[in-house]
């Protein structure tokens, strides 16, 4: 009886403990994802209501993510086995994720879901959470579950669930006033508050067809700014959100608010002040240090030719002519800044000398370059009729519209050069409101043009050169075989599109052309620089190998891949590191970059590490995914080069002129792992 008695009492302590646990689903491990452990918790004290707590711990290094995730990942669901009703899933305030130019946003280390419904009171609830969860791999793992509601609640249940729906965001404020305008792709935002705002986030909900980056967020007074960039998603232009609803999350602190708003039209937003005069500055810089680029060295040679070969040099006469000079160059970034307003109008591709990307426009350039050169060679004269030399004369300032278009011709041959300041200032304004891209392009034309300017108002610096004479014809040939090498480059360039050998051809015939018209125009005179020129044919071969990516395999031993999103995060995802090279054929810094810095020894061995991938993007002619890569990296000229790796998953980019002890720098740094807990690559 005693015996009896226990077992009974036993069997009631069991069936007890199972009753008052079929609440709570314990911590449920998957056999295919121990990085993550999953518990379900309900509560039915309510009959019209039951609230279910969803908690979800990871492992340092791991992350899941919000009911918008982003630019990558997918939110956590439940799949019911029988339908539910009045369904709501409660999100706690997120945060950002970083990682290889992806914006995510999610959660670390541990968070609970709120949630709650309504279903039959005689029926278990059952389901399977879908859960993605993400380090340097994404894993998708399915969690069956089952809860008994009509049991006991488990203990402490209501202080998990009240601290879960204490990290809940509140609904907006009245006092709040939140507006969102959206020009071409870019999402703006203006939020003021009376309290101001400290240490702002901002979260958005997602939108059909259109991607959220990541925000930049800046606050003047009680008004946070907020610029979010915006594409399709497949790294193409975003669709006109003007008119549609977008939800958002914003934080201050330890507040945070929800809420939706429509958005309208272009904000009048304020200017970034400090930034705008620093971007100013920094474009001035910019554009003085293009006269030092080789680009514009041949211009500013014929600009000295041509004040050499005037007999009575006044020094009225050289202010005007450099001032017009210093005009063309205005009017050609004015052109520029007309061209980019224009393209950001119908969508379409904005960046830092494109235009060499056409075979017309570099054709059209050829033959400028060689007729400036045969010109200066004295293979022939332009002679105008009297009359209207005559008219040039008095009403121009002795022919100063051949001034205006030495000005715009340099600039034209400015383009397809970069350096640390100029892409800082071109790449804002590219994005900037369209009143600031003005300016900044204003900037560069002055900064440009300061040379010029200083000239025209210290006319007595042209004065100073030596009188006309004998020397003045060796001048002109070397100014001349000066242009020559401009127009041998620009035929280089031509072999992206007609091929190596077509442009070597058409290299080899300029110069015959030229060689021909020298010993017809001076006979044995013109010996000695026929010859020159003969020897320069050969040259010419060898420049066209060295000017176009295919010569450009003998030294460099480095296992060169397509540049592309997926091959940045498939490396990340192997604990490698990453450099990414964007260049083209008619960038002179590229060229620069690459023999004095990528060929080097110890940088090719760096290159060729086993740990590190080495991506190559070509800009030499049009290509919308490596526009889309640089748009999103905030970058519209080349060269750019970005570093990759465990220690800098969201990379690092460096100055256009490329340093070899910084780049050695930062590729040792982007291999070493962090101390402390952080996101890795993703899979999106």
């Amino acid at each position: 009886m005693s015996n009896f008695f226990k077992a009974t009492l036993l069997l009631g302590c069991l069936l007890w403990q199972s009753s008052g646990l079929a609440s709570d689903t314990g911590w449920l491990i998957s056999p295919q994802n121990d990085h993550a452990k999953v518990r379900l918790q309900a509560d039915r004290s309510d009959p019209q209501q039951t609230r279910v707590l969803l908690d979800i711990a990871l492992e340092s290094g791991w992350k899941t993510y919000w009911h918008s995730p982003g630019e990558g990942g997918i939110a956590p669901q439940i799949l019911w086995d029988e339908p539910v009703t009045d369904f709501q899933w409660h999100w706690p305030v997120p945060r950002h994720f970083e990682v290889a130019g992806l914006s995510t946003q999610g959660y670390q280390r541990s968070v609970s879901f709120p949630l709650s419904l309504r279903h039959p009171a005689d029926e278990q609830l059952r389901g399977t959470l879908r859960l993605s969860t993400c380090s340097n791999v994404c894993i998708l793992t399915d969690y069956p579950f089952t809860l008994d509601v009509d049991g006991k609640a488990p203990a402490g249940f209501d202080f998990a669930w009240a601290k879960a729906m204490s990290a809940l965001p509140q609904s907006l404020p009245r006092d709040m006033d939140v507006r969102l305008g959206y020009q071409h792709n870019q999402l703006q935002i203006l939020a003021e508050r009376a309290d101001g705002w400290q240490a702002p986030a901002l979260f958005i909900d997602a939108l059909e067809g259109a991607e959220f980056g990541k925000p930049e967020l800046e606050v003047q007074g009680n008004t946070l700014i907020a610029r979010v960039p915006v594409s399709d998603g497949w790294q193409g232009d975003a669709p006109d959100l003007r008119g549609k609803t977008l939800g958002l999350l914003l934080t201050s602190g330890d507040q945070a608010w929800q809420g939706s708003a429509p958005i309208g039209a272009p904000l009048p937003l304020p200017s970034q002040s400090n930034s705008l005069i620093w971007l100013l500055g920094v474009a001035l810089l910019g554009g003085l240090i293009l006269n030092l680029m080789p680009c514009v060295l041949p211009v500013l040679a014929l600009k000295l030719g041509s004040v050499l070969q005037q007999q009575d040099r006044q020094r009225g006469e050289v202010r005007k002519q450099f001032l017009a000079a210093s005009a063309g160059i205005l009017a050609s970034f004015w052109l520029l800044a007309a061209m980019s307003t224009l393209l950001r109008a119908t969508q379409g591709a904005v960046g830092w000398g494109i235009q060499f990307q056409s075979a017309g426009f570099i054709g059209f350039m050829v033959a400028v370059t060689a007729l400036f050169c045969a010109n200066l060679l004295g293979l022939f004269e332009i002679r105008l009729p009297s009359s209207l030399s005559t008219r040039l004369a008095t009403s121009g300032g002795n022919g100063l519209g051949g001034h205006f278009l030495q000005g715009s011709f340099a600039t034209l041959l400015a383009t397809p050069c970069s350096a640390p300041f100029l892409g800082t200032a071109v790449a804002f304004a590219l994005v900037a409101p369209l009143g600031e891209l003005w300016l900044i392009f204003t900037a560069l034309g002055l900064g440009m043009s300061l040379p010029w300017l200083l000239v025209a108002a210290l006319p007595r610096l042209a004065l100073l050169l030596p009188k006309p004479g004998r020397w003045m014809g060796r001048l002109r040939i070397l100014l001349g075989l000066m242009m020559l090498g401009s127009s041998l480059w620009l035929l280089s360039l031509l072999g992206n599109h007609l091929g190596t050998m077509a442009s070597r051809w058409l290299m080899a015939g300029l110069l015959l052309v030229l060689l021909v018209g020298i010993l017809w125009r001076y006979g044995v005179r013109g010996v000695t620089l026929a010859l020159s020129l003969s020897a320069l044919i050969g040259g010419a071969l060898l420049l066209g190998s060295a000017f176009t990516v295919t010569g450009s395999g003998n030294s460099d031993k480095v296992a060169w891949q397509p540049l592309s999103e997926a091959a940045i995060l498939q490396a990340l995802a192997q604990n490698k590191r990453v450099f990414v090279d964007v260049t083209a054929d008619w960038c002179v810094t590229c060229k620069a970059n690459k023999y004095n810095v990528l060929l080097r020894d110890e940088v090719q061995e760096a290159l060729s590490a086993p740990d590190l991938v080495a991506l190559r993007g070509d800009w030499s002619r049009p290509d919308d995914t490596i526009a889309a890569f640089l748009r999103k990296r905030g970058a519209a000229a080349v060269p750019f080069n970005q570093i990759y790796g465990p220690g800098l998953p969201a990379g690092e980019t460096l100055s256009p002129l490329l340093d070899k002890a910084d780049l050695l720098i930062v590729l040792k740094k982007a291999g070493l792992a962090p101390d402390n807990d952080r996101i890795q690559g993703e899979q999106p």
